[in-house]
């Protein structure tokens, strides 16, 4: 299946300062693409330029299978940004600002109306959408921006940093409407400050640092890549040191220590050893009454790689 957005070799240079340099990934239909950086990394320049909003110094841009270099207007109708500041006219109604942002992608007639409806509903605002923005919670205006974004039905929707500043049900409100438009084909481009939601909504994740993307995968493709190894926990009844013995002769186990309970173990792929470490204990006459395989996360990952929390 043809991805809905590929790029290659993006880059910007402000003066002496090189933003963006040479990055590239693609977004396949029905896929959600977390891009993860430190501030300043070159996330904002990076989307800028995917939507046509900033000239790119290098690299090409094909969303939905059309070049955006200028030569095709029409292509940004394929794209939907939701920008990390609300873009919304306080002073008007929440159906009046659908409306309004609604004719400015060409809607018209019932074409408009069913839109803007369906923009109500998706945000969880039909009961308020006679209401003026202004009187609305950050949630509230959080969930009709990206309702103004999807009015014109994009293959490609780009939302940065969607859930700032909004309480955890409006964000998982936004994370659910999210998912729904991924699985019913979207592909989503999504980045955050919440290495959670990441981790929740999306498939695969790019991590860019001082302009690079320096990383690309699955979360265990991620993980693997670093060699971050899995903590797992072994409960037992029986004899814990005879244990500890018989697991570090497995291949993967880096290390085996005797603790309170059990065993507790450092590993490559743990979950992949679950079979080894059940016959290792009934060989060490230490049957198990527990595993517990801790993966490491992207938060880990993203330390490990840029040095920075994702907040720095």
């Amino acid at each position: 299946m043809s991805a809905v957005l590929t790029c290659t070799g993006l880059a910007k240079r402000y003066g002496e300062r090189q933003a963006v340099d040479g990055v590239g990934f693609e977004i396949a239909p029905g896929e959600a693409y977390g891009l993860l950086g430190p501030n300043g990394a070159g996330k904002t320049t990076t989307i800028s330029m995917l939507c046509g909003l900033l000239d790119r110094d290098a690299g090409d841009v094909v969303v939905a299978g059309r070049p955006l270099d200028g030569s095709d207007p029409g292509v940004k109708r394929a794209i939907g940004y939701v920008p990390q500041d609300i873009a919304l006219y306080p002073e008007l109604t929440g159906q009046e600002n659908l409306a309004f942002f609604g004719r400015l992608y060409g809607l018209s007639g019932g074409k408009l109306r069913q839109r803007v409806a369906a923009g109500l509903e998706l945000a969880g605002l039909t009961d308020r959408g006679a209401d003026r923005v202004d009187g609305f919670s950050g949630g509230m205006k959080r969930r009709l921006n990206i309702a103004a974004g999807l009015l014109h039905e994009p293959r490609l929707l780009v939302l940065d940093e969607p859930t700032v500043g909004v309480d955890p049900q409006s964000r998982n409100a936004i994370l659910d409407s999210v998912a729904a438009l991924r699985e019913g084909g979207t592909a989503v481009l999504y980045t955050s400050h919440y290495m959670e939601e990441v981790e929740r909504l999306c498939d695969r994740v790019g991590i860019i640092d001082e302009g690079r993307l320096i990383a690309e995968g699955t979360r265990r493709e991620l993980v693997d890549q670093v060699g971050q190894a899995d903590r797992v926990e072994l409960t037992t009844d029986g004899d814990a040191e005879a244990l500890a013995a018989a697991c570090r002769s497995l291949e993967g186990v880096s290390d085996a220590q005797v603790v309170s309970g059990g065993v507790r173990l450092v590993a490559l792929r743990g979950r992949s050893l679950l079979p080894a470490l059940v016959s290792a204990a009934d060989r060490a006459g230490a049957p198990l009454s527990s595993i517990d395989v801790a993966e490491p996360d992207l938060e880990s990952v993203f330390l490990h790689l840029t040095g920075k929390a994702l907040r720095d």
